[in-house]
């Protein structure tokens, strides 16, 4: 929220306000009308680009204007919040994003799940994924070599468009702060960024804020905790964010949070969400990589349909097309989504736990029924003729979010999370068993090995991007008396 001009320093004040639809330098009529194009744009398209800004000018004197601009400030930004704007998603069409890191990166799940989700939820988007953590890993190097070498090979390489980095877990050593060990992670981390820089200009870097030591589950090694060492150095990954102009994201904090709300809910499952205390399973690597979506401003919507039954109308369709709409007793319709639902498989129990413990299918998975106006109390939902649940007529007027059912599209966004796994294992193959162990011996059928490598995995992408393309499905409310 920016603050109203009357309660400014007198060093400082806000001179023009921007919204992408108008300007406005201060005069009331001007204001009014920024409001109006900026709402109409708004209401026009919910996902059109919000951008409110102050920029800032020395000044001697304060400002002493009424409560009009505060008020439509405030008025502009929780309409459009209402709204749904939202920045852009940070991932744009021909990206090519390099996940790097160690050991945590290298288990390929959190790096996996964002890529699924990428896939599914914009599958008109060119986007390719290089999965390039290391066991073991520091901001120096490890087992893949020291860090210019494992840069230039596993990143400098593919020429990516973005970078994440996660490294600390092993730089601090599991034991408590010192003050000689942090120095070789921030001198070294400094380093990497500014290679990362140096070698792929215009690439968007995201430092990430190292996963938690799990001290929630268990008692800490000893006082104060690893985990409160490895947020230290998550502090200094900001503020060289800050300095660097990076983006951040922080897979600390929301997976503490969750692991302490799992602990309350079920104390025995919740070790299990990282049972080494080192490297999460399943279900906290979805924490993680829903923290790193939403850095990357990834939107909640798979669609949002709601129709009348009373009147078998249309209300609304987000990233629906709605088509043969009929009612006669049974309310049926079809549906062609834009995208597909992320398959987070409920049936783990680990994984439930996390999603009971957090807010990623709200965050980020929002496929959403709402029907008004029935007759019967309870209806069956069909699609494509099979059953895939039994809603009261008062959950469907409330809305229902289908991405927690196993329907067929959920089966369909699984089949290319499968793809997903079998490409980016095909890489690993290819990376750790070919190229890596013979770079140095000049064996001329190596050449031509990652080649036929490297083809396959094209194929199995390819099959993976036409298989998140969406289908047409009939769905049918069946009265159940």
């Amino acid at each position: 929220m920016l603050p109203a001009r009357a309660d400014l320093l007198e060093e400082e004040s806000v001179t023009t306000c921007k919204i992408e639809a108008g300007i406005f330098p201060g005069e009331s009529d001007s204001i009014m009308l920024s409001l109006w194009l900026g709402l109409r744009a708004l209401r026009n398209n919910r996902h059109c680009k919000f951008l409110l800004y102050a920029e800032r000018s020395a000044m001697t004197r304060r400002f002493r204007l009424a409560g009009l601009i505060s008020v439509a400030l405030s008025l502009f930004q929780a309409l459009a919040q209402g709204l749904g704007a939202t920045e852009p998603f940070s991932v744009r069409d021909g990206d090519r994003i390099v996940f790097y890191g160690d050991s945590i990166t290298d288990q390929r799940l959190y790096t996996t799940f964002v890529e699924t989700y990428i896939v599914t939820r914009f599958p008109n988007l060119s986007v390719s994924f290089i999965h390039s953590g290391w066991s073991g890993d520091r901001v120096t190097g490890g087992g893949g070599g020291p860090i210019d070498r494992r840069l230039e090979r596993d990143v400098f390489a593919y020429k990516p468009s973005v970078v994440t980095v996660m490294l600390g877990m092993n730089d601090a050593s599991y034991r408590a702060f010192k003050q000689a060990t942090f120095d070789v992670y921030a001198k070294g981390y400094q380093h990497l960024v500014e290679s990362l820089k140096k070698n792929l200009p215009g690439v968007r870097v995201t430092l990430i804020q190292p996963s938690p030591f799990d001290d929630v589950t268990r008692k800490p090694t000893f006082e104060g905790g690893y985990n409160q060492v490895l947020i230290r150095y998550g502090e200094f990954v900001k503020s060289l964010g800050e300095k660097e102009a990076t983006m951040v994201a922080d897979l600390n904090t929301p997976v503490v949070a969750a692991l302490k709300k799992a602990a309350e809910i079920d104390s025995a499952g919740a070790k299990d969400l990282i049972r080494d205390r080192v490297h999460p399973g399943p279900g906290g690597q979805l924490l993680m990589a829903e923290a790193l979506l939403k850095a990357w401003n990834a939107p909640a919507l798979v669609s949002a349909l709601e129709l009348d039954a009373a009147s078998g109308q249309v209300v609304t369709a987000e990233n629906a097309r709605v088509e043969d709409l009929k009612k006669n007793g049974t309310l049926s319709w079809s549906q062609l989504d834009s995208a597909l639902p992320m398959p987070i498989d409920l049936k783990s129990q680990v994984v439930a736990l996390a999603v009971r413990s957090s807010d990623v299918e709200r965050a980020l998975n929002q496929q959403t029924l709402k029907v008004t106006g029935l007759g019967a109390p309870t209806y069956a939902l069909k699609i494509d003729g099979e059953d895939v649940a039994e809603l009261s007529k008062d959950l469907l007027a409330s809305g229902v979010n289908l991405a927690e059912f196993e329907t067929p599209m959920f089966r369909q966004a699984k089949a290319v999370h499968e793809l997903t796994l079998r490409h980016n294992d095909l890489h690993f193959q290819r990376w750790r068993n070919l190229q890596v162990p013979y770079e140095r011996r000049a064996y001329p059928g190596l050449a031509k090995a990652v080649e036929g490598f490297d083809a396959l995995e094209a194929d199995v992408v390819a099959d993976q991007r036409n298989k998140a393309k969406p289908a047409t499905h009939r769905f049918e409310l069946v009265p159940r008396q």
